[in-house]
Formats: C-alpha cells, structure tokens, sequence
C-alpha cells in the first residue's frame, strides 16, 4: 500500500499547479489502476477545505464531496485515541508536528510501504514508512515524461472514472 498527503491530492486535483499537476495526477491514477492507494480520514477533512477554499480554482462544496466519496474506496484509516497517543509520541521522538505524526501513523498502521508528500524528508523512514516526496522522485518523474500531457475533458473522463472507481482504459491518453 501507498499512502498519499493531502498536498499531492490537492495538485492532483488543481489543474494551474503545472508539472506538480501532472506529477501528483500520474501518481494517483498509477494508485487507481494497482489498487494500493491509502490515506486517512485526516486526509480527507484537510482535502475538503483546501480544495474548497485555499487552491487557486476552488471547486464546489458538492463536487469535492464527491471526491472524498471516491477516494473513499480506497484504505482510509479512522484514528483511535491510542493513534493521536501514539502521534504525540512520535512528534518528539522524530522532530514532527504533531500533525505529520498523525500521518505518518495512519500510514504504519495501514502498513504502507511509502508515503507520498512534500512535506517531509524525501527518502527517510520513519517507524517503517519510507517518505517519498513525488516531485523529487526520479522513478516518477521518469513515468511522467512518458505520459502524454492531456486536455480538460480527459480530466473530466479520468475523474468520472475514479468516481466509479474503475480505473481509466488506455484510449484516455493521447498519442
């Protein structure tokens, strides 16, 4: 499992953020088509009111509902008081906020593998996850360089495709 930040989820979703766009919207629709994405309801909450309110071109209250809906289907961790405990402790012990910890957490207890964010150190683990920035990445970068760049309504399939949650078929990219 892959655990992703709100920040890559949010320039996954912001079409001006440029190559951060295309890098986060690689890494999610990879996520999508191997099933192994991951994130928690933390996630959740903190992607509604930025998409709503803090990006360049915030969308509406109901279509980000209907995001979260979709990316519901994947793993989410729900927190219990022994997580936010936890969190506390690793905020210390690893020079985190507080809130990071709490990211960090959920993804150890969904037992992924990696996390993706910009937030953290690129590269380091922390109780088992490895941090993994997507736009520092070169395995990524090099993924996106074969994508093809694609228009609004590509977008619009690939968004109506997560909502089913089936993945895109490959006549959605161009060339």
């Amino acid at each position: 499992m892959e655990f992703v930040d709100t920040n890559v989820l949010l320039y996954a979703y912001d079409a001006t953020a440029g190559e951060r766009h295309e890098a986060a919207r690689a890494l999610v629709d990879r996520l999508w088509r191997e099933r192994c994405g991951a994130l928690s309801v933390q996630v959740l909450q903190e992607f509604y009111v930025n998409v709503t309110r803090k990006v360049a071109k915030p969308i509406d209250p109901e279509s980000a509902a209907e995001r979260m809906k979709s990316l519901s289907r994947w793993r989410v961790h729900s927190p219990l008081p022994d997580d936010v405990v936890a969190a506390a402790m690793w905020s210390t012990r690893h020079q985190l906020s507080f809130w990071d910890a709490m990211i960090v957490r959920s993804a150890a207890e969904l037992r992924c593998h990696t996390l993706w964010t910009e937030d953290l150190n690129d590269g380091q683990v922390i109780e088992g996850v490895r941090l993994a920035n997507p736009f520092n990445t070169p395995a990524l970068l090099d993924t996106l360089a074969e994508t093809p760049v694609v228009d609004a309504d590509v977008v619009a399939q690939l968004d109506e495709a997560q909502q089913t949650d089936t993945p895109p078929e490959d006549r959605w990219r161009s060339g």
